[in-house]
């Protein structure tokens, strides 16, 4: 009689439920233990006083990869998820001239790039279908595999696609081949935030999230982006997986090169024969391992910065916003600049507001409004005075200040209540380094890759990680292909195993 294996998952992010999907469908008995009293990670949802409020993602981008993983785990998600595909993506706010919208209408498109910019539209085509070209070369060749070797990386194949990646030159250098004009260039580096990096920093490659977006477009599903996190709690619990809310694991038990399972805060003891780790990487480290020197090697990893959101409750709605409003303002690189280099918060700050009431009237009561507030501002860091009650200050003030300029006037008075998240909430609620709520290890390119830290413990033979701090990367599209690949890994070397 073959014994069941069994797994134990340390977490209940969006990567953590995938992987328990993965792997309670390969026959494995699987159970999910989340310290917070609710699933999801910082895919987590808030709801008061009939106002519901993502608190991580807002926004479903590259869609091809849900498919695909999905797909994989037996559903088609344009069939079970009620999406809406959004246009404009976003609508963009500038501190002088026309607003922007970041539109896959061709037609309307042309109209605004050509009146910014004699000429721009052929080579915002041009830009747009390299950028798709990026995506494409980067999930087919660089990050959606497995890494078990570093002469899978570091070869001649390796060598020209980092070339055709353009991983040499920063994405604000590459975006000045395209266009002169300042806005334009705002507009289409920006998204470097998504995944907390800084565009005057980060590869040319990183083009392939706008690209992206408009080849492939942008959903938002009805009831929000939580509605992911329901669908894989409800696959899992199909497949007969078991979670465990409010129990907060403590220790990761090691016996020589395997481990035995877990440890709660109640002293339980929870056997297993793999664990899969999916809270963030230096948590695991530090406080289930205790492994000094692997901690202190994380501490000098470059970080993802965080950010300061104010979810608001209003009682009024405000045409102005589209479903994402962008507002970015000058000096851009200043503004950049004082987030990653200062480690603080420019007080002209760009930020964007999500308003899902747009595209989904049960995201609030009739005739209200729910909007959630997203300030970049830097990661915590020691190394630096850091005012953080003066930063959430100058935060506000600037955003209200920014949104009279806009002429969305006395919204302060229809502020019916606020929750704020700040970067010490994010590392308390989620076990974040740094509140890097975007995603913890940045993308450097040293940080990717066969250089980003592995989803399995390099002596552990049987501890796996999953989540945006190991490979491939963060951001929900890439967490999900984490899972993925981390199960591929688990069930090659399991399978190994058995058959010596």
């Amino acid at each position: 009689m073959i014994t069941q294996k069994k797994a134990v998952i340390i977490g209940s992010g969006i990567g953590g439920i995938a992987t328990a999907v993965f792997l309670a469908k390969k026959g494995y008995k699987v159970e999910i233990f989340e310290k917070n009293k609710t699933p999801g990670g910082r895919c987590s949802q808030l709801i008061k006083d009939g106002h519901r409020f993502d608190l991580g993602a807002t926004i479903l981008l590259m869609p091809s990869i849900y498919r695909k993983v999905f797909s994989e785990l037996g559903v088609d998600l344009d069939k079970e998820l009620e999406a809406k595909s959004l246009d404009p993506i976003y609508r963009l706010f500038f501190s002088s001239g026309p607003d922007f919208d970041f539109t896959r209408n061709e037609k309307k498109m042309k109209a605004q790039l050509e009146s910014v910019e004699p000429g721009s539209f052929q080579k915002y085509k041009k830009y747009i279908n390299e950028g798709y070209e990026f995506f494409n070369l980067s999930m087919n060749q660089f990050l959606n595999r497995n890494y078990y070797n570093l002469f899978q990386f570091i070869n001649l194949k390796s060598l020209k696609l980092l070339i055709k990646l353009k991983t040499w030159i920063t994405h604000m250098s590459y975006i000045r081949r395209f266009f002169k004009d300042d806005h334009l260039q705002m507009a289409f580096t920006f998204q470097n935030i998504y995944v907390g990096q800084n565009p005057y920093n980060s590869p040319a490659f990183f083009s392939m999230l706008p690209g992206a977006e408009i080849t492939e477009g942008a959903l938002f599903p009805k009831g929000g982006m939580h509605r992911l996190v329901e669908k894989l709690i409800e696959l899992a619990t199909d497949n007969g997986v078991q979670f465990h809310y409010s129990k907060t694991v403590t220790k990761i038990i090691t016996n020589g090169n395997k481990t035995q399972g877990i440890i709660l805060k109640d002293g339980s003891k929870i056997e297993s024969d793999i664990v899969v780790a999916n809270a963030d990487l230096p948590h695991i480290y530090k406080d289930l391992l205790n492994d000094k020197k692997v901690t202190n090697r994380l501490k000098n990893k470059n970080y993802s910065c965080s950010a300061i959101v104010f979810h608001w409750g209003l009682d009024k709605v405000y045409p102005q916003l589209e479903h994402h409003s962008v507002f970015l303002n000058d000096p851009y690189k200043k503004g950049l600049s004082s987030i990653f280099k200062d480690k603080s918060l420019s007080e002209n700050p760009s930020f964007y507001i999500h308003a899902p009431v747009r595209s989904d009237l049960s995201a609030a009561p009739q005739n209200h409004d729910t909007l959630s507030v997203i300030v970049p501002v830097a990661h915590l860091d020691e190394n630096y005075k850091q005012n953080w009650t003066k930063l959430k200050q100058t935060a506000r003030n600037a955003v209200i200040k920014r949104l009279e300029k806009t002429g969305i006037n006395n919204i302060e008075d229809h502020i019916k209540f606020e929750v704020c998240y700040m970067p010490k909430i994010w590392e308390k609620n989620y076990n974040v380094a740094n509140g890097s709520v975007f995603g913890s290890l940045g993308h450097t390119i040293f940080q990717m890759g066969y250089f980003r830290p592995h989803n399995r413990h390099r002596r552990i033979k049987n501890l796996y990680f999953a989540g945006g701090s190991t490979h491939p990367g963060n951001g929900v599209p890439l967490v999900l292909l984490s899972a993925k690949l981390t199960t591929d890994r688990i069930l090659k070397e399991t399978m190994n195993v058995n058959n010596n």
